[in-house]
């Protein structure tokens, strides 16, 4: 039965994708980068990797008691800006900044990581 108040289930998906996987999955693809790149692109890397640890640890942080103190309430205010959105942007551009560098390794990162963005964008698009 279908009523009113049913949440619509790509919604749900959305709301769980954004919440619990891909900053999760960001952070995966950035250290794998990390450790196959060279250069400038390692740099970019860390940064990519420790602003998603860094979301990681904002989002889990509740769940260990960790959520007292002015840390923690300033970075739960900057997941929450703008519908969550610019959190999981600003990380995914830099990893695509360094794939763009020349000498760049294992180029299967970038397809993983633009598969995630497109996915990202598409659900954005159908829930708005």
């Amino acid at each position: 039965m279908n009523g009113i108040f049913q949440p619509d289930p790509v919604v749900l998906f959305f709301l769980f994708a954004k919440k619990f996987l891909y900053l999760e999955v960001l952070a995966i693809l950035a250290l794998l980068r990390l450790l196959l790149g060279r250069g400038l692109a390692q740099g970019l890397a860390l940064v990519a990797f420790m602003m998603s640890l860094a979301g990681v640890a904002t989002v889990f942080a509740p769940a260990f008691g960790l959520n007292n103190g002015v840390l923690y309430t300033t970075a739960a205010r900057t997941m929450a800006e703008g519908g969550g959105l610019p959190v999981l942007i600003v990380p995914s551009i830099i990893l695509g900044l360094s794939g763009t560098l020349p000498g760049v390794r294992a180029r299967w990162i970038d397809l993983i990581h633009l598969a995630m963005l497109a996915g990202l964008v598409g659900l954005w698009w159908w829930t708005s």
